[in-house]
């Protein structure tokens, strides 16, 4: 039943694009893709907002949430959808969800289908819609631009152990896989492309399209520079930066939001910006006004006792919870602790990868605690690395670790949480944030 569905939608995507054209920005990555996509989104959706009137505003649709697959994909092309419809369909289906709740939701998906593509309504459906493209496996990219082709492509990171390893038979076949985004760009298109990166700056040499880099490197056509997480009176605030771009410069201000990356993800917006025609100082106002992060990707959410968590529950490479780790031990806290749970789906690399990650958080984490069977390399490494065993906590359930983080934390402790979705985190955080 699952391939059918997938069949129709697909035909039914097609047609629409084929009848309303609408220009795709089309988002790849191992990190960094939906907070790159919001960014973007804040950009261009709301281009204008005070000096122009709302017929004169670019109708811009974004994927929604991470639904960047076979299906989600060409749902998003389709329509708007909540995020109850979608969860549907997700991996966070709720338990107790009725085949009939499902049946529901497909009927009406389908029927949007035939209205939007047999009756077109030029005027109503998006200009522009901004689509994240998912990798999990060999082949996904191809699918996926054979539902829409996209004008602009943005390669966001891969780094050293991507996500989805066990799909892939080395970092070089993600590479790869990626690259067909940038490979499949027109002539007159943007390929925007990571400078930090060495596997995603490669992908230059692929395209056909004009190129716009960004990142930190002062080579970097949309550069990066004088970053810094800002603590006020003790208390986490956000980050501050500069975007420099052909001799000009703009400050840069994000209150509530953490991190290297998060930089870079409004880097991306930036680069987009500019290929649409506007300006930097548009485009930080834009951002600064606008951008709202994602839940659960490095949000400041404060905690009992009076302590305050880094949410970076949503999801975990290694690459990310790299940089998390560097991002709190830049914050002013009175003890740093972090709660670690599995990063999957790397396949052969993965006890490297958890063994890299414990070496790190030596002399960055006064406290650790790590869930479940890849955890304990963590834990492992970090003892080995010369951190005491006393103030390592491996256990292997989300319910064990609960009480005691809950017993550990003090006024003043700073609590980073982080590691793939499918090991349910957002518990520890749900428990240990101040409710009042």
């Amino acid at each position: 039943m699952v391939s059918i569905l997938k069949n129709i939608i697909k035909i039914g995507a097609r047609m629409i694009m084929r009848v309303y054209r609408p220009e795709v920005i089309a988002i790849t990555g191992s990190v960094g893709k939906t907070s790159a996509k919001d960014a973007i989104f804040a950009v261009l959706s709301k281009k204008g907002i005070s000096g122009l009137s709302e017929k004169e505003r670019w109708r811009v649709r974004r994927s929604k949430g991470n639904f960047n697959n076979e299906i989600g994909t060409p749902l998003n092309i389709i329509g708007e959808w909540s995020d109850e419809d979608l969860k549907l369909i997700s991996l966070d289906t709720p338990a107790g969800t009725r085949r009939l709740q499902k049946a529901f939701f497909w009927a009406r998906a389908l029927l949007t289908m035939i209205a939007v593509a047999m009756v077109p309504r030029r005027k109503k459906y998006p200009q522009v819609l901004v689509l994240e493209f998912g990798a999990d496996r060999p082949g996904d990219i191809k699918y996926l631009l054979s539902l829409a082709r996209p004008k602009i492509g943005v390669v966001t990171a891969i780094g050293e152990i991507p996500s989805h390893m066990e799909q892939y038979s080395d970092v070089e076949a993600v590479a790869r896989e990626k690259a067909r985004l940038v490979e499949s760009l027109p002539v007159g298109g943007w390929a925007i492309l990571n400078h930090d990166d060495d596997l995603v700056l490669a992908m230059r040499e692929k395209t056909r399209a004009r190129i716009k880099t960004f990142g930190f490197a002062e080579t970097a056509d949309i550069r990066i520079s004088n970053f810094e997480n800002i603590s006020e009176a003790g208390r986490p605030e956000g980050i501050a930066f500069k975007i420099e771009h052909e001799g000009s410069f703009v400050p840069v201000t994000l209150k509530g939001v953490f991190g290297r990356a998060q930089a870079y993800s409004i880097a991306v917006a930036f680069a987009v910006g500019v290929a649409f025609g506007l300006n930097l100082v548009e485009i930080a106002e834009l951002v600064e006004r606008y951008y709202i992060p994602a839940k659960r990707r490095m949000n400041l959410v404060e905690g009992i006792k009076d302590s305050w968590i880094i949410d970076d529950s949503y999801n975990a490479a290694p690459l990310s919870v790299r940089e998390a780790l560097t991002t709190m031990n830049e914050l002013a806290a009175t003890r740093r602790i972090a709660v670690l749970g599995d990063m999957l789906e790397l396949g052969r690399l993965s006890v490297e990868a958890h063994e890299s990650i414990g070496k790190m958080v030596v002399g960055v984490v006064d406290e650790l605690f790590t869930v479940g069977p890849r955890g304990k390399f963590i834990a492992e490494s970090a003892i080995k690395n010369g951190m005491a065993k006393t103030n390592v906590h491996a256990v292997d359930t989300v319910g064990e670790v609960l009480l005691q983080v809950q017993d550990t934390i003090r006024k003043g402790d700073l609590v980073l949480v982080k590691a793939s979705r499918a090991m349910g985190l957002d518990q520890v955080v749900e428990e240990i944030r101040n409710m009042a």
